[in-house]
This record gives C-alpha cells, sequence and structure tokens, in this order.
C-alpha cells in the first residue's frame, strides 16, 4: 500500500543512499584512526574526503528539489534529511580534527566504545535509509528507528559514566579537555543519527 503512494523518483533515495553510505565509511575510519594514532592524519585526511563528498551530494540533493515539481516525501522531510545525514558526517569530521590538533597521543577504552556505537549507529541509519525508498516494509523502519534511538541512550551513557571517571581520575587538565571534547562530538554524531531517525518515523507515520 506504502509503495503506491509513495511517488517513483528514485534520485533522491539515490543521493539519501550515497550520503548514509559516506557516514558509514567516516565512522569507520574514525575508528581506524583512534585505533592507529600514528597514522592520525592520514585518516583524518580520508575523513576530510569523504566529508567533501557528502557536502557535494548536500549540494546536489538541494539543487533537485529546487528543480522537482513533485517530491516522492515532504519537501521538508527532504531538508531535513539532508540537513541530519550532513550532520553526521560533520560531526565525525569534527572529531578527528580535534584529536589532530589536540595532538592525542592515546586514547580512553570509552573513546572506542563510543566510535563502536557511532558505527552502529551510522550503519543502521542507512538501513533506514534504504528501507525509506519503497515504504514496503514500515514496521521494519519504526524498528531501526527504536534502535536508533537505543544507540543513542547508550552513547549517552557511556559518555556519563566517561565524563564521572573523567573529572574523578585525570589530574591533568589538559589531558581531561580534550577527552571531554571528543567524548561530546561522538555523544553527538548518536544525537544526528537519532535526528535522522524520528525524522524517518515522522514520514512513516505520516504515510499510514
Amino acid at each position: 500500500m506504502f509503495g503506491r503512494i509513495i511517488p517513483r523518483e528514485g534520485r533522491f533515495f539515490d543521493l539519501f543512499t550515497e550520503t548514509a553510505s559516506l557516514c558509514v565509511e567516516a565512522a569507520h575510519e574514525f575508528k581506524k584512526l583512534i585505533l592507529d594514532l600514528k597514522n592520525a592524519e592520514s585518516h583524518s585526511r580520508n575523513i576530510k574526503v569523504l566529508e567533501h563528498k557528502a557536502d557535494e551530494t548536500t549540494h546536489r540533493t538541494i539543487e533537485l528539489l529546487h528543480k522537482t515539481f513533485i517530491t516522492p516525501i515532504d519537501r521538508e522531510d527532504i531538508h531535513q534529511l539532508t540537513k541530519e545525514m550532513d550532520d553526521i558526517i560533520d560531526f565525525i569530521e569534527a572529531a578527528s580534527q580535534r584529536i589532530i590538533l589536540y595532538d592525542v597521543k592515546s586514547v580512553t577504552t570509552e573513546t572506542i566504545q563510543l566510535a563502536d556505537v557511532c558505527i552502529a549507529s551510522a550503519e543502521t541509519v542507512k538501513k533506514a535509509i534504504l528501507g525509506l525508498s519503497n515504504l514496503k516494509h514500515p514496521e521494519d523502519l519504526i524498528k531501526d528507528c527504536v534502535e536508533i534511538n537505543r544507540l543513542e541512550n547508550e552513547a549517552d551513557h557511556i559518555m556519563r559514566a566517561a565524563m564521572a571517571k573523567l573529572f574523578r581520575e585525570e589530574s591533568d587538565i589538559k589531558q581531561l579537555i580534550k577527552l571531554k571534547d571528543i567524548y561530546e562530538l561522538l555523544e553527538t554524531v548518536t544525537d544526528c543519527c537519532e535526528d535522522v531517525a524520528n525524522t524517518i518515523e515522522g514520514i512513516v507515520l505520516e504515510s499510514s
């Protein structure tokens, strides 16, 4: 039923998928970065390339939006999804830049845990975006959105525990500031993924 309701305009969904794929790549590259700090600059450059590609895709999506008379989903939803997915990769790139800027020499277990949650969140966003193109299985999309929300809660829990540990055990103020900033950026990545999930859930509910 949903597939018949949604007009068959595939280009927007192709662009969404392209951006979501770049977010997944960037999240994996960030994990490689923190596990290979001696080559951090190389990994950071790779993330910057991915972020630049995402910017180009965002531009193409907005350009197509201006040229398209009848859109497959609400124009505001297209604009929201485009911005929210671009935010995901922007914050991943920001976290990678902080590691270079702060000359981070080692990372905590919590940093790795947050990176893993970012990967899982980005991968679930991509899965949801792929399902959005036809809406044949809205119940699966809702499950994906619930999982993204759960992952955001997990990231929030990890960050709170990490912050408590940091302020309790870290005596080096500079190191405390560095890690606090990185934790917050990574948790924000999952917030951005949750924003995408909320927008997708709204699209599904409006189409039901």
